[in-house]
This record gives C-alpha cells, structure tokens and sequence, in this order.
C-alpha cells in the first residue's frame, strides 16, 4: 500500500512503514515482556537476563530471517544473495530468534544462578509470557508487510480486497492476507495475555498449535511464490507449520506425563510441582 520511504536519508535510503511496524512491534514486545514478568513475580534479575537476552534474540532472529530468505530463494532461482532486496521470512526468524535466546538463557542462567537454579524454576513462566511477545510482535510486522505490498493473497474482485504494489501482480487488487493475519494475531494475544494475567500454563503450545493451523491454512491462499518442497502440494512454511503443530502438541502431553508421572496436579513457577490438596484455591503457572 505504501512502500515508499516516508523519511528519506541523503545516501538514498531511508525508512518506510515496514521497518516503523517493524520497530514498534519489538517495543511491544518488550513492554509485555515486562508487565507479564511482574504479574508473574520473576526476580529482577531473572528480568534482566531476560530483557537482555530478547533483544539480543531480535537482531540475531532478524538476521536468520534474512539468511532463510536467502537459502528459500536459492532453492527457487540457484542464486544465492543478501542485499537490500532479499527480504525476510518470519520462520526463519522465529527459529533463529528462539534458538538464541534459549542459548543464552540457559547458558547465562547457569553461571548467574548456579546455585539456585531460579531460572530452570522460573523458565515454564517464560515460556508462557514468549507466547505473548511473539504473536503481538508479529502481528505489527505483518502491518508492515500490508504497507510493504510483499505476503499478500491472489487478485481479487471482492469488496475486501485492497489495491497494492506486489511483486508478482505489479499494481493490483489483492486478498489482504495480512491483515487478515495480523487480526488473528493480536486476537491470539490478547487471549494468551488474559491467560497470562490469570497465571494460567500451556500458552506456548496452545500458540505454537493455533499459529501452526493458521499459517498452513493461509498459505493456499497466498499470492506469492511459496517455494517447493519434497511433497508437491505444501509450501516450506506448510512444513514448518505443521512442525509446530507436532511440537505444541508433543509439549502438551509432555507437560500432563510428567505431572501424573509426579504424583502432582500442576507446575507452579514459584512453587515447582504443586501436591493435589493444594490446588482448590491456586491456579497453575
């Protein structure tokens, strides 16, 4: 919709709503970051490993983003290149971002409480207030890419539709695939969010499940290539959505194996492994 620059540098470049979405989804996320952490008690300190390891987590997530373009688009054209052009996958950042931020939490985490172990007790509450941050993030960034032109659907004729720049169709009236996701998104943050405020568990694999349902339906419905994978008919992001639909369900029976395996009702971030009669007033982690 607008993919011009709107605040333009003498080198040539400049910013655009895509990396201003872009901006003010990671500032979203740091800010639910931190109100979660103090609605679920975790130490100050715990905090700032955390708030460190985040932002760390984005630039190395963003990069990875970037790198999986690139490897998508050598699949497609044998041409291997990052520039200005190259563009991002939100996949690739997830995986990158995530697998950062777990090495640092844990890596760090050990040598700052080595004794304690406060954040392997604390790490089931951060995995629920991760599946907050992600999807509002991502819901800005998709923002981003209704402004950029780029995610969108196929022409279209209906009364949704909306007139964008896309690299596929040139100037057309499209399905605005992003905002549609970018509605979904923040309606499965809010959600997770009340959840969260409620001190209620399993945030990670009810998002990791619903986003993971979501991306493999929309992707029939995108207009851009998608890539090819070993079986014809799904996309590289089908695969990877139904990965993390396999991985939040894998997490859920997880979680019940080891509290029945434990003699327990539930895991408390505060507490650890809560005894049955203690569960008629509190409410899980």
């Amino acid at each position: 919709m607008f993919p011009n620059y709107i605040i333009r540098f003498s080198d040539g470049s400049g910013i655009s709503f895509y990396e201003i979405f872009f901006a003010v989804g990671l500032i979203a996320a740091l800010v639910l970051l931190r109100v979660l952490s103090d609605r679920r008690g975790l130490p100050a300190k715990l905090q700032n490993m955390v708030l460190i390891g985040t932002v760390v987590s984005c630039v190395v997530g963003y990069l990875s983003a970037v790198l999986f373009q690139a490897v998508y688009d050598w699949f497609a054209t044998g041409v291997f290149k990052i520039d200005g052009s190259t563009g991002a996958t939100f996949y690739g950042g997830l995986i990158g971002g995530a697998a950062c931020f777990l090495a640092i939490y844990f890596g760090f985490g050990h040598l700052l409480f080595k004794n304690e172990k406060t954040h392997l007790q604390y790490f089931p509450a951060i995995a629920n207030i991760a599946a907050v941050c992600i999807p509002a993030a991502h819901a800005f960034g998709r923002l981003g890419c209704l402004s950029a032109g780029c995610c969108s659907g196929t022409p279209t004729d209906a009364w949704y539709g909306i007139y964008m720049h896309t690299a596929d169709y040139g100037y057309a009236k499209v399905v605005p695939l992003q905002l549609f996701e970018s509605i979904f998104l923040f309606a499965l943050a809010g959600y997770l969010f009340y959840r969260n405020w409620q001190r209620k568990g399993l945030c990670l694999p009810f998002y990791l499940v619903g986003y993971g349902i979501w991306r493999f339906v929309i992707e029939f419905f995108r207009g851009d290539d998608r890539g090819a994978t070993f079986i014809p008919f799904l996309s590289p992001s089908q695969l990877t959505a139904i990965v993390l639909i396999l991985v939040g369900i894998g997490i859920y029976i997880a979680y019940f194996v080891i509290i029945r395996k434990k003699g327990k009702t539930y895991y408390d971030g505060r507490s650890g492994f809560v005894e049955p009669q203690k569960t008629q007033t509190e409410k899980p982690e």
